[in-house]
């Protein structure tokens, strides 16, 4: 039975990427190869304000060279944004008739409890991932209006310095900046906005319990404040999966509550679950702009780029061996997929994804938006498909194909379209080449 289950996976993968394989690859956003962030785009190139392309500062200010800036110097690159980016939003794109729901009548922000070192338990020595365990972690800043200041350096390569207190351990120098999309721009100034914690910005030896990078979400849109310690905690037990447990973030002294605290893919993830942190790491980006079907493209990388955000080296035999992995998903004959696909894909770790997606329902992954995922390529030539963003799993499914949702550009259908299109023999399911048949739309 679990055979036959990852089997229809399979099968479901390659229909998938039917739904892009006809549509043209998405714009350029202007100055760069995607939308929000560079390479990968977003709102198919363009979108709201604040979502626009990478701003470069770091060279443009760091008077005395030393890669990171000072308060002075980010002074005035905060002076060069205000008004060369008077375009750009700080955030709260979430107003009455906004995509991300109404929430201008929201009464204002009010400030939290203050809370010292005193005030909380240490937990010295457990891991940090510890699902038992609530750390808390206290944050510095030099300025009172470092929220201002993160959203100003939202989409650039500036990272705003802070003194980090864990478990009675201070490190002088982190990173931080504000990260996400949706959970960014559907939240208001002086609520809750996930942040990106930096261990070896600036100290490459410094780090928390053996991990680099903090990722530290608010939960955006998840009443229940679980979905995504749940889902990482049961996929692992499947496949190579991020580690998640929860966190109490304090800044400047106030209590901004609980965080759910998750891994971050990169070099730690990999020698964690495979032993190496060699290879190469793409990032699929969130719905609207995903567009990761794995479809194939022609062998210019041009296209590629726009969608699949690498992590790593930019480099040329990684490009062309993610397009040699689409090009045999898409013109391979079934009954000889499997073989072709054996030395280059974890098939077995492919369909688990798939069946972990399918029965936990992520509604903004690979089978229903074809975003938010990861891929891996080890450094013996195989390719490795990760779960990734996981906050709208254990829902109704949405988006393009499923009941609800909406569109934004070729290829997606608008929620129950799918079946109404696709379905021709009336028998209300789906077969392969009714799936194929949708990828003209």
């Amino acid at each position: 039975m679990v055979r036959i289950l990852l089997t229809n996976c399979l099968m479901l993968m390659v229909c998938c990427l039917a739904r892009a394989q006809n549509a043209d690859p998405p714009p350029p956003a202007p100055g760069g190869q995607g939308g929000p962030g560079g390479p990968g785009g977003g709102f198919m190139g363009g979108g709201p304000p604040g979502m626009g392309q990478h701003i470069e500062l770091l060279k443009k200010f760091d008077k005395d060279v030393d890669k990171k800036l000072n308060k002075e110097e980010r002074k005035e690159a905060r002076e060069y944004l205000a008004k060369e980016g008077a375009g750009r939003r700080r955030g709260g794109f979430g107003g009455p008739g906004g995509p991300f729901g109404g929430r201008g009548n929201q009464e204002p922000a009010q400030p939290d409890e203050k809370l010292t070192q005193a005030d909380v338990k240490s937990y010295a020595g457990a891991p940090l991932y510890d699902p038992r365990v609530l750390r808390t972690f206290f944050l510095e800043f030099e300025d009172s209006d470092w929220e201002k200041e993160l959203a100003d350096f939202k989409n650039t390569d500036v990272e705003v310095p802070a003194k980090l207190t864990v478990d009675g351990k201070t490190y002088q120098e982190v990173g931080v900046h504000f990260r996400g999309m949706s959970s960014f721009m559907g939240v208001g100034e002086g609520r809750k906005r996930s942040l990106t914690i930096s261990m070896d910005e600036w100290n490459k030896k410094q780090d928390l319990g053996g991990y680099h990078t903090l990722h530290l979400l608010n939960g955006h849109e998840d009443p229940s404040f679980m979905r995504v310690v749940l889902y990482d905690l049961i996929a692992r037990d499947f496949l190579p999966a991020a580690k998640a447990n929860f966190a109490r973030v304090v800044i400047n002294g106030e209590n901004w509550g609980i965080y759910e605290n998750e891994q971050q893919f990169n070099k730690d993830f990999l020698k964690e679950w495979f032993g190496t942190s060699k290879g190469a790491r793409w990032k699929v980006q969130g719905s609207p702009g995903g567009r990761g079907s794995l479809a194939y493209l022609g062998d210019d990388p041009a296209p590629y780029k726009r969608i699949y955000q690498i992590k790593t080296k930019d480099d040329k035999k990684s490009w062309e061996a993610l397009i040699k992995l689409c090009r045999v998903l898409n013109e391979t004959p079934a009954d000889k997929l499997e073989e072709a696909l054996s030395p280059i894909l974890d098939i077995d770790g492919a369909l688990k994804f798939l069946a972990v997606e399918n029965v936990l329902i992520n509604g903004d992954g690979y089978w229903i938006r074809t975003s938010d995922y990861n891929i891996y390529l080890d450094d013996k030539g195989k390719f490795h498909i990760i779960p990734h963003d996981t906050n709208e799993g254990f829902t109704k499914p949405g988006g393009p194909g499923m009941g609800g949702g909406f569109a934004f550009g070729p290829g997606m259908l608008v929620g129950g379209q799918m079946m109404a299109q696709g379905d021709k023999d009336g028998d209300k399911k789906l077969s392969a080449e009714e799936m194929k048949g949708l990828a003209a739309i």
